[in-house]
């Protein structure tokens, strides 16, 4: 990865999951809404191999994940849940590469990040990979490899585009603080320490040599100065669960050329205010930090607040294209 403040971002995209389980049908809306920012869209109504930790462990080189009642669990060769969550995102590309068609510009892929994936995949004895660090290192390597051949087979098929890397890590807090429940639910695996999470998510962002990586968590408490210093070029959050604590840190991030992927538009179905009030709360906060409105429409790029999994088909259109008329809102009125 290269140093952050060369990158400039589109305005607004999607933040990955859309609902429904067609991959022409999402490729056409993820491509439509974002003529200058599109994403390849994931579809976890699919089934297994298709949510979100499902799709990564497809991904993986040399390891292996198959479906227990649990969750997923790491195994020792492919079966047919590895070949399904590998079809669907061959699926997904096929779409993808039809609907950017000559396309030059930004375009996201996602992936869930090393520390996430290990709280979310089980080793053999049922616990978490997160409570074995030898682990962890053969997870984040294995992860890393398979990004580099996703990378590179994205760029293949849509070769006019920039690629931008999403590492998903909505559990990031909770392996920091601690809180990643055991198998049995009565206790915790413990904090890892924070220079080994940032070390680990600056080696598997450094497979996109040279290229833009953006974490996105939509949980509490983002740990936005770790993740610039591992390399994030920019940072996506739910902006609802700000709280004043992170205005420090948020100032010091837009200051160092990080940019903000600030999910204002609601994840699920509701009603949608106009575009200018759904970016309010992001002209409040570059006022209470004493930036200068003109650096809002460099600094910040409008997202939903999480993946739009769980919204109608519909709403999930709408929300996009809200987006793209919310940042153009606050492009063209920043005070």
């Amino acid at each position: 990865m290269s140093d952050n403040t060369q990158f400039s971002f589109g305005p607004a995209t999607g933040v990955g999951s859309l609902p429904g389980g067609d991959a022409r049908e999402a490729a056409k809306t993820a491509t439509g809404s974002f003529e200058d920012f599109p994403f390849l869209p994931e579809l976890p109504a699919r089934g297994p191999g298709a949510d979100m930790i499902g799709r990564t462990a497809g991904m993986l080189v040399e390891l292996y994940a198959r479906v227990e009642p649990s969750g997923w669990r790491i195994g020792d060769r492919p079966g047919r849940d590895t070949r399904r969550a590998r079809s669907w995102l061959r699926e997904d590309l096929d779409a993808l590469e039809e609907f950017t068609q000559g396309y030059e510009g930004q375009l996201k892929v996602q992936a869930v990040g090393p520390w996430t994936l290990a709280a979310g995949l089980e080793l053999k004895n049922g616990e978490a990979a997160l409570s074995d660090l030898g682990a962890c290192r053969d997870l984040a390597a294995s992860l890393a490899e398979g990004l580099r051949l996703h990378l590179a087979e994205v760029r293949r098929r849509v070769p006019g585009a920039q690629v931008v890397l999403q590492l998903d890590e909505p559990s990031l807090t909770a392996v920091l603080r601690g809180q990643v429940r055991s198998a049995s639910g009565y206790r915790t695996h413990r904090a890892v320490d924070r220079q080994l999470v940032e070390a680990t998510l600056r080696d598997v962002a450094g497979v996109h040599d040279g290229g833009p990586v953006v974490v996105h968590s939509c949980a509490p408490d983002v740990p936005f100065a770790l993740l610039r210093r591992a390399g994030a070029a920019a940072i996506s959050f739910d902006f609802s669960l700000l709280t004043e604590r992170d205005d420090e840190a948020i100032g010091e991030a837009v200051e160092g050329g990080t940019r903000l992927f600030a999910g204002v538009v609601p994840g699920t179905d509701g009603p949608l205010s106009d575009p200018a009030g759904s970016v309010m709360g992001v002209r409040t906060l570059w006022r209470r930090l004493g930036l200068h409105p003109g650096l809002l429409a460099q600094a910040v790029t409008i997202t939903p607040a999480c993946g739009l999994a769980g919204a109608s088909p519909g709403y999930a259109r709408q929300a996009l294209a809200h987006c793209a008329r919310a940042a153009r809102s606050l492009a063209d009125n920043p005070e």
